[in-house]
């Protein structure tokens, strides 16, 4: 009978979730994901298009940024389908091989938006804690291969999650608790031992998330202790705002990911809910509001769109 039934279930679909209950006005939720999806696409490609045009803007920050857009639009474009089908056609169906797919690329997606935040706050503590060797660390090379490193480390991380879940036989409900597929959410769908997938979960979200986290907390302790010494009260603030655009970022990211961590390892279902609403907030924020932020606080970056669109 087990075989019968992992036979049936592998030749099936796992089903998506939207908000329960809310399925007579899904259409009208679908309008403001809609909005989110497309300022998205257009905010990040913006960003890039004036970062590539602009041959003053060929600067360490700005190229960490234009990572970070690639980043971001890599998210939108790989969870915001599977989203629109679900409100827009009632889609809920995905295959095994779609989900796992989709879930590598959320998750490789979310180590390297990890990393390129790391980056950014490394570019800041030179900057500030070391100006005057800025231009010689921070050089072109130097640059490309720390993004090379942190492209490798997050194909490594994720890449096992497919295969750790093709291992495991799934004879449960095979409804997921969200729009799109994750590896924690995957799991729990299993019918065998899942102790190997919850390992190397908690393993990768240490040495991934944690350590990146830990390290921009200590760059920005040093950066603060910087700061504080500084003598003019102006010169202070000044390089204080410089760090606004980064930490809005850090905590658009850092704040749902870790709140979707705990919920999925120690949640109960009066939690689904908020649950379902976390997710959204950590996959669609931060590509809608990263591009805003730092268009708003980048002098140059904001006089160079303006030039654009005025022309």
């Amino acid at each position: 009978m087990s075989a019968v039934n992992d036979t049936r279930f592998n030749s099936s679909v796992f089903l998506l979730t939207g908000i329960p209950g809310k399925e007579d006005i899904y259409l009208w939720i679908s309008i403001p994901f809609s909005l989110m999806y497309v300022i998205s696409i257009v905010g990040n490609s913006v960003i890039l298009f004036i970062i590539k045009t602009d041959p003053t803007l060929h600067e360490p920050m700005y190229i960490f940024l234009s990572m970070l857009a690639v980043t971001d639009l890599g998210i939108s474009i790989t969870t915001i389908p599977t989203i629109l089908g679900i409100y827009l056609f009632n889609s809920r169906e995905i295959s095994l091989n779609a989900c796992f797919a989709q879930l590598f690329f959320i998750h490789f997606l979310a180590k390297i938006e990890s990393s390129v935040l790391l980056l950014m706050a490394f570019d800041r503590f030179i900057a500030i804690c070391n100006p005057l060797r800025y231009a010689s660390i921070l050089t072109l090379p130097i640059i490309a291969k720390m993004a090379l490193v942190f492209v490798l480390r997050g194909v490594a991380v994720a890449l096992p999650f497919p295969f750790l879940l093709k291992r495991l036989r799934y004879c449960r409900e095979n409804v997921l608790s969200h729009s799109y597929c994750l590896h924690q959410d995957v799991m729990k769908l299993a019918c065998s031992d899942i102790k190997v997938n919850t390992i190397y979960g908690m393993f990768t979200t240490v040495f991934t998330l944690g350590l990146d986290s830990l390290l921009i907390f200590f760059s920005y302790v040093m950066i603060l202790r910087t700061v504080m010494s500084i003598a003019s009260h102006a010169e202070c603030l000044r390089a204080l705002n410089t760090c606004v655009s980064h930490l809005c970022a850090v905590l658009l990211f850092y704040i749902p990911d870790i709140g979707l961590a705990v919920i999925h390892r120690f949640g109960n279902s009066s939690s689904h809910l908020f649950k379902i609403l976390l997710g959204y907030i950590y996959l669609l924020v931060p590509p809608l509001i990263n591009p805003i932020v730092y268009s708003v606080k980048s002098k140059h970056l904001r006089a160079r769109i303006i030039r654009v669109f005025v022309k």
